[in-house]
């Protein structure tokens, strides 16, 4: 590395790369399942990786800089974001905290594949743009924040370049008061190729362990008012439904034994409910597939699987956002 080669007076460089749907997906959970309540700070992460990259290189944190930061996700379109109450806004405001962190922003349009809404093309984007920024030189260390198996020939390509790469990753599985288990796991194939994996979970969960005030890495309450959250309600009961006649409900449409199409009735506070009489489908924020959570509005159409959980009740499994 740079930092070896001219002395420990040298500048460390770093590099840090979001992918914004897992991004937003982590800090979802530490909005509405965590006990923090809070959202992930991004200026609070860009304090944390200085001060992890001056322990792990042996270098004062004042020689350790993110000097390029980019964050990578699929967006609606302006016309269809229009329409979806003040998603423009919401969008605007996290688009200023970026700017303010510098943080360089990449957006490719969501597309429609098979009637679904999908985020297609981010990770090969971001992949591109850290080899063409390692190979110029532009830092020393390179930080993902990510978790998919498909950044493994990044880190591969990285390694051969002589970069060090750093994985910030979170493990987590939790079961919600109506008993739905959710979990979510970074490939250990990515895990075996970076040079140091930082896992998050842990760390948070853990603080004793840390010399970072860990309430550092999170949005303060009065500033998270900005995105418009809701307070929490209590989850409404799920049980187990007798098949329905479709012919009396012509907007649900079944696709397959366990598929179906449907509209989203209700959102609630990290969770809402997808029509289906009787007593309507349990879904989680973390069922949707590339699609975020803060962007469904009640009305949505949705593809979607039921499943049976261990304690005998319903919920919507791998959940597609449907062209309306």
């Amino acid at each position: 590395m740079a930092a070896a080669v001219n002395g420990s007076t040298s500048l460390t460089r770093i590099g840090v790369f979001y992918d914004g749907n897992y991004f937003l997906h982590v800090s979802n959970y530490y909005h509405y399942v965590h006990e923090r309540r809070s959202r992930l700070s991004l200026k609070g992460l860009h304090e944390y990786i200085r001060q992890q990259v001056s322990q792990l290189e042996d270098k004062e944190v004042r020689l350790c800089r993110v000097v390029d930061s980019h964050y990578f996700r699929g967006r609606l379109s302006a016309s269809e974001a229009s329409q979806r109450g003040n998603l423009l806004y919401y969008e605007r405001v996290f688009d200023d905290i970026l700017m303010g962190e510098g943080i360089v922003s990449h957006y490719l349009p969501v597309k429609i594949i098979n009637g679904r809404r999908q985020e297609k093309g981010i990770d090969v984007w971001l992949s591109l743009e850290a080899i063409e920024m390692a190979f110029n030189d532009h830092f020393d260390v390179v930080v993902l924040v990510g978790s998919d198996s498909d950044y493994v020939p990044l880190m591969r390509k990285l390694n051969g370049m002589g970069k060090h790469t750093i994985l910030l990753s979170w493990d987590f599985e939790y079961t919600d008061e109506e008993g739905h288990r959710f979990s979510t796991r970074t490939s250990q194939d990515l895990l075996e190729e970076v040079t140091y994996s930082l896992p998050m979970h842990e760390i948070i969960d853990d603080p004793s362990e840390s010399e970072f005030d860990l309430n550092r890495l999170f949005v303060p309450k009065q500033f998270d008012k900005a995105f418009g959250t809701k307070p929490l309600e209590p989850t409404e009961p799920v049980v187990i439904p007798p098949p329905i006649n479709l012919e009396d409900h012509d907007d649900i449409i079944q696709l397959d034994t366990d598929r179906f199409e449907s509209i989203v009735l209700s959102i609630k506070d990290g969770y809402g409910f997808i029509k289906y009489p009787p007593d309507n489908v349990f879904f989680h924020f973390s069922s949707l597939k590339d699609f975020d959570f803060e962007e469904l509005r009640i009305g949505d159409r949705v593809e979607f699987k039921i499943e049976a959980k261990d304690n005998g009740r319903l919920t919507a499994e791998e959940v597609f956002v449907l062209e309306n």
